[in-house]
């Protein structure tokens, strides 16, 4: 909808307890609380807008519910990265940070930058996507008790090996889960299938990508290596010539892929081969990995696009 022949864009900044809603370019704020009533009630304020768009930042998963009404309701929606909109924030000097100034830049953010409208994951991949969250947690648990183990006094030991013990016996448990899920699945089970004929690819890559990157195979390598955040930025200004650098992207996707880049540097022959010629070229161990990255995401990429398995590809 148009409000005197200008489009509306909405920002909603969305807290554990509440959430508070900024228009564009009206300039009216509301606030509601984040709860079912709540989110009722910031349905109804919206709809008379018919906005052009609605966005939120991505908050640790608080903000899904709200997104998810605004789809069902056929509201345009995308939640963004935080960090885009503060870099936004402070290009245009607003430094001051409320949840009422922040509803009202997310919403400065949407009119200026009009960022691209994904769709949303369905109920399976929310549950895969949540199961594969659980299971992040449930390791990075394991291993702060592992590392707590080594130093603890004998008075605690027993208590935080029990607790090794219990955590272990979760991952087990989601582990199975997860890969009995994705069995269900034919179209993930068949995804699966190729994305682990890769050496280098485990279970934990492969579920990564189906969860997190569901556009894998269907973006070119320029998009997809952008998307995660392994394609390097330039820094360059006159005659400097800055060191290039990757940021932004899907970190949980790169944290898993750097441990497997990290094993098909040993097991996988092409990226062994570009591995060592880029060490033997005198480029640093992590800007080689970093490329290694890339170069296993392009293929993964190329193979889901082409149906193929690692076999079928002309290695």
């Amino acid at each position: 909808m148009k409000e005197n022949g200008k489009e509306i864009f909405i920002g909603i900044d969305v807290s554990k307890s509440k959430l508070d809603a900024g228009v564009r370019p009206t300039g009216q704020k509301v606030t509601f609380p984040n709860n079912e009533e709540g989110i009722s009630l910031m349905i109804g304020f919206i709809e008379p807008f018919s906005p052009t768009l609605v966005v939120l930042e991505a908050t640790g998963g608080l903000e899904v519910p709200m997104v998810i009404v605004l789809a069902a309701r056929g509201i345009p929606v995308v939640v963004v990265n935080p960090r885009q909109v503060r870099d936004f924030a402070k290009a245009t000097g607003r430094l001051a940070k409320t949840d009422s100034i922040d509803a009202d830049v997310i919403a400065w953010f949407a009119e200026a930058i009009k960022p691209e409208i994904r769709l949303l994951k369905d109920e399976d991949a929310q549950r895969l996507d949540a199961l594969t969250t659980r299971r992040r947690q449930i390791v990075d648990m394991l291993t702060a008790e592992k590392n707590r183990l080594s130093s603890a006094p004998r008075w605690t030991r027993k208590d935080i090996q029990a607790h090794i013990e219990w955590l272990s016996k979760c991952l087990a448990k989601i582990n199975k889960e997860l890969g009995d899920f994705i069995k269900k699945n034919p179209i993930w089970r068949e995804k699966d299938k190729i994305l682990r004929s890769v050496p280098g690819v485990g279970p934990v890559l492969s579920v990564t990508l189906l969860a997190e990157l569901p556009e894998l195979g269907k973006l070119n390598r320029k998009e997809v290596a952008s998307l995660v955040g392994v394609a390097p930025f330039n820094r360059d200004s006159g005659l400097f010539k800055g060191k290039r650098t990757i940021w932004g992207g899907r970190g949980k996707i790169r944290s898993v892929l750097y441990m497997s880049a990290i094993a098909a540097t040993r097991f996988n022959p092409v990226i062994k081969r570009f591995y060592q010629r880029l060490i033997a070229a005198g480029k640093l161990r992590k800007v080689a990995l970093t490329a290694c990255m890339r170069k296993l995401l392009v293929i993964l990429n190329t193979m889901l696009k082409n149906h193929s398995t690692w076999k079928e590809l002309p290695i």
